[in-house]
């Protein structure tokens, strides 16, 4: 018998000894899975096994892994390898040793672009939580976002980076990359996200949606179910303020002013805040109108935003410059000539309308048929 397997025989042996009979089951079995080289079943069973409330120490969690697992470690499936050392590593307290641990699995796990993807979004939690290495959480996100959106498909760790990513620009307090970052994470790993941090998940995405530099696409955030746990809680109001948003509602933006101020990052940024809205009122002026009626007063636009009159053509070139809307100011009629508004994720009442303005779009097409057959003959004999 080879030294290695005298040690798995002598490890898994102590192991067996113990008192709790259903935990002495689990060791009886893994032994069998082992001695009959059944790898898969194997790596599937440790996966759920390395959690074990028994296990649940630093000192265990490295003897299972030197005295068992490392004996075997480059036979199995590298991603699940890497799902079970995520246990161990959590575990080890000096976390730069963690670090360094996780460094030396790389060649062993290089065969699977995933596991190698895995173990360094481990390495990007454990210098953001841990050692609150800001710079190196970045270098790690930078590396990785290229090479993920290149991948041909989302995979498990696309969920993994996008909470990494997301945690990483919160703290810095980038709030537009964190709320895209953010849903991203919500389109990957939702069902798997606890469900006792929705509400603060949401919370956190809505302040960065008003804060975010770039974010108009708020429908986005509202037409997610994550937005639902915000009822019955002390930020219900959140999920109104967004919905003023995302409609150019500055009246009720204005109303909800006693409620938002209370939260010390909107009260600050209030004036940006009120540009925001005020794009925004601007696209859906745009939006709500028929092609045939595109031509908007700066009175009419004044009007909407509460904007003096003299600032509203500063308006409309800044969402002329963002590339909002399209169109054309004419500086003498007083009016801005629209022709085309950014594409954004609509609530029903928008389809609804969107929905009217085809019908009248139809009708004016049926109409315009029927004039040319009527007028036909005249054309052809003339």
């Amino acid at each position: 018998m080879s030294s290695t397997q005298a040690t798995v025989t002598a490890y898994l042996a102590a192991q067996k000894k113990t008192t709790n009979k259903d935990l002495a089951a689990e060791w009886t079995l893994i032994e069998e899975l082992y001695n009959e080289k059944l790898w898969n079943e194997l790596t599937i069973k440790l996966v759920t096994f390395v959690r074990h409330e028994s296990l649940q120490d630093e000192s265990a969690l490295l003897q299972l892994y030197q005295n068992f697992i490392s004996t075997f470690e480059t036979k199995i499936n590298p991603y699940g390898l890497i799902q079970i050392l995520e246990v161990v590593v959590d575990n080890i307290s000096d976390k730069k040793e963690a670090i360094d641990f996780l460094e030396k699995m790389k060649d062993k796990v290089k065969i699977c672009d995933e596991a190698v993807w895995y173990l360094q979004v481990m390495q990007g939690n454990l210098y953001l939580s841990n050692l609150n290495d800001l710079n190196a959480t970045k270098k790690i996100i930078e590396e990785l976002r290229d090479v993920l959106e290149e991948a041909g498909n989302v995979t498990p760790v696309h969920g993994k980076y996008y909470m990494l990513a997301s945690q990483y620009y919160r703290r810095v307090g980038k709030h537009s990359e964190y709320y895209r970052c953010g849903l991203q994470f919500l389109g990957c790993s939702l069902d798997g996200y606890p469900r006792d941090q929705w509400a603060q998940q949401a919370f956190f995405l809505g302040l960065a949606a008003l804060l975010g530099d770039g974010v108009y696409n708020i429908g986005e955030l509202l037409a997610h179910p994550i937005l639902e746990s915000l009822q019955n809680t002390e930020n219900e109001w959140l999920v109104e303020l967004l919905k003023a948003f995302n409609t150019g509602d500055i009246n009720k933006f204005n109303d909800m002013k006693k409620i938002w101020s209370k939260i010390p990052d909107l009260a600050a940024q209030e004036v940006k805040l009120r540009q925001k809205i005020s794009l925004l009122c601007l696209m859906e002026m745009t939006f709500k109108r028929s092609a045939i009626e595109r031509a908007i007063s700066f009175a009419d636009i004044a009007n909407e935003t509460k904007l003096p009159a003299k600032e509203v053509e500063f308006l409309i070139m800044k969402a002329l410059a963002l590339d909002l809307v399209r169109g054309e100011i004419d500086q003498v009629a007083g009016v801005v000539n629209m022709s085309w508004v950014q594409p954004r994720v609509l609530n029903r009442n928008q389809i609804a309308g969107m929905a009217s303005t085809l019908d009248t779009w139809m009708g004016a097409i049926t109409s315009m048929e029927k004039l040319m057959e009527n007028r036909a003959a005249e054309i052809l004999t003339n």
